[in-house]
């Protein structure tokens, strides 16, 4: 990548970041006291509220930021500005501490979603015709999962070695000769009118009002091959053992919070408890082959 773009991008994610900040209702200037966590969350699921409202109880407040964009939610805690989050899947997270050199750790698992290939147009994969545009997220990790899902709807082929942060460079084979098409995730339901399909992960497809049956494919999330993309709280390293982070992951493991997580799912997410030395190893694991694949 050429430096000077780099570092543009680099100076325009931190105004971003610096106007979302700045601008948040929930006011991130206001520093935390010691009966305080702050989690930030992209789309406030009601789950938080519950978990809000049990941490009350033992005189701990919550307070959940909203933020609007993927990049923020990590950057703020790697600031300080926040406790923990809870947003993204472990393969995002191994890339995110990769290229900024974080040491963001999951501390909980919440949920796996599957990811599925929408359309507007055509109510089966096979209806997709010859050189359609085809949307995916262009962030590394939804970006190399979207072409494994579009690769299991059959409409690709990709490398042996393509792993789970695979580019369209790494498609060996386009038998419909698809126009594959990366764009910011947050835009990829947009995308939909003036594309074939898009492929949206779970998340952005629930705040856009998709359904996941309405959805012409979809991965297994309960495959051994979904694990990349477990869903998890996420706290510093330094601070993954601190008392009120430990208090947060056991109220969220409560039955109350848990009724509420599961409502909200809806059958769309699937609910996992999986132990955090996993997740760890699990995070570990990408994050290696992220250095390889460099």
């Amino acid at each position: 990548m050429n430096l000077t773009l780099s570092r543009r991008r680099v100076a325009a994610a931190s105004v971003a970041a610096a106007l979302t900040l700045a601008l948040s209702s929930c006011d991130l200037s206001e520093a935390a006291d010691g009966n305080q966590v702050r989690i930030g969350v992209n789309g406030a699921d009601p789950e938080w509220d519950v978990l809000a409202e049990e941490a009350e109880k033992e005189g701990l407040k919550v307070k959940i930021v909203n933020f609007d964009d993927y990049q923020l939610p990590n950057k703020a805690l790697a600031d300080g500005d926040i406790e923990l989050n809870a947003f993204q899947h472990l393969a995002f997270l191994s890339q995110f501490n990769a290229r900024n050199g974080t040491d963001i750790v999951p501390v909980a698992s919440t949920s796996v979603a599957p990811m599925g290939l929408y359309s507007l147009k055509h109510k089966k994969v096979e209806e997709i015709p010859d050189g359609a545009r085809v949307a995916i997220p262009n962030d590394p990790s939804n970006q190399g999962r979207a072409l494994l899902v579009l690769e299991q709807a059959k409409l690709i082929d990709l490398k042996d070695d393509a792993g789970i942060y695979g580019t369209p460079e790494d498609i060996s084979a386009n038998p419909k000769h698809l126009k594959i098409t990366p764009v910011d995730a947050q835009q990829t339901p947009r995308s939909l009118k003036d594309t074939a399909a898009s492929v949206i992960n779970a998340g952005v497809a629930e705040q856009a009002g998709y359904k996941l049956k309405q959805a012409v494919f979809h991965d297994d999330p309960e495959s051994a091959a979904a694990r990349p993309y477990v869903n998890v709280l996420a706290a510093r390293a330094e601070d993954k053992d601190a008392e009120n982070i430990r208090k947060i992951v056991r109220l969220y493991r409560s039955p109350k919070v848990q009724e509420a997580v599961a409502k909200s799912a809806g059958g769309a997410r699937y609910v996992l408890d999986i132990p955090e030395a996993e997740l760890g190893k699990e995070l570990d694991r990408l994050e290696k082959q992220g250095r390889a694949d460099r």
